[in-house]
């Protein structure tokens, strides 16, 4: 599908109430597949971000910037005759989310945001991801997505991951190593934390409904879910038991019926 001169690689399962879910970085819409028979009663839309899975990965990293991929999802569901939609954003995706949410509000029914947050606090570690970021970069240029990938999965921010089952570990490993070097440079240049607009001020401008998760083991991130949460008008926090970053997919029946019954609220 081509959104703004890109194109796009759109997933969609189901009927009902339309649920649009971004991964993280270096995931893809294969993220989503174990918990679609969970969600069966929804239509679910689960999209390649620019520079990820088989979405195109432009040269200029400002297409990259969370205005363009904002802007992409608004041609997405005006090409596809959604006027609001509930949506899941994990990580990279949830800062995507929140983002589009702020920008487009109009086109918001639920927020469901996993994992993620609302940038930085302040110019100074801006700058300072920034700089990370780009090191980060030329890194993947220079070395290679396998070893980058080696690098990413020793982060100690995916360790619960190592307790997961070999097949479930060699399936995300698989995913990881199908991106491309500048599809991934380009992300963290144009879609990084330090890059994206700073949206802690302004949390209160939200009005739909949220809801906040985090992984118990992710003690940065749930932090981070509990300062949201005293600022957000409309908002639910739930810290899941025995997981870390990736809640979907370490513990996805739990994960899968927390969204659902949210999402559920909303019909009418």
């Amino acid at each position: 599908m081509e959104l703004n001169g890109i194109g796009y690689h759109v997933e969609q399962y189901g009927e009902g109430e339309p649920l649009l879910l971004l991964h993280g970085f270096t995931g893809s819409a294969d993220t989503w597949r174990p918990l679609i028979p969970f969600w069966q009663d929804f239509r679910l839309i689960a999209v390649d971000l620019i520079g990820h899975g088989r979405t195109e990965a432009p040269k200029s990293a400002d297409r990259y910037r969370m205005e363009q991929a904002a802007a992409d999802l608004t041609a997405l569901l005006d090409e596809l005759g959604i006027e609001k939609v509930n949506v899941l954003g994990y990580s990279m995706g949830g800062r995507l989310v929140l983002s589009f949410a702020m920008w487009h509000p109009h086109r918001i029914r639920r927020l469901v945001f996993e994992s993620s947050s609302p940038g930085l606090k302040t110019e100074a570690e801006r700058r300072a991801r920034r700089e990370a970021d780009e090191a980060l970069a030329h890194m993947i240029e220079r070395n290679g997505v396998r070893a980058f990938v080696d690098h990413w999965e020793q982060l100690p921010l995916f360790a619960t991951q190592k307790r997961l089952p070999e097949p479930v570990r060699a399936a995300i490993r698989r995913e990881r190593l199908r991106h491309t070097e500048q599809g991934l440079a380009n992300s963290l240049r144009g879609m990084g934390t330090g890059v994206q607009p700073s949206w802690w001020k302004r949390l209160r401008e939200i009005q739909a409904p949220v809801l906040l998760l985090c992984g118990e083991h992710d003690e940065k991130f749930c932090r981070i879910a509990a300062d949201m949460h005293e600022q957000l008008a409309n908002s639910e926090l739930i810290c899941v038991q025995e997981a870390g970053h990736a809640i979907h997919v370490e513990q996805p029946g739990i994960f899968a019926k927390i969204v659902s019954e949210f999402i559920k609220k909303g019909e009418v």
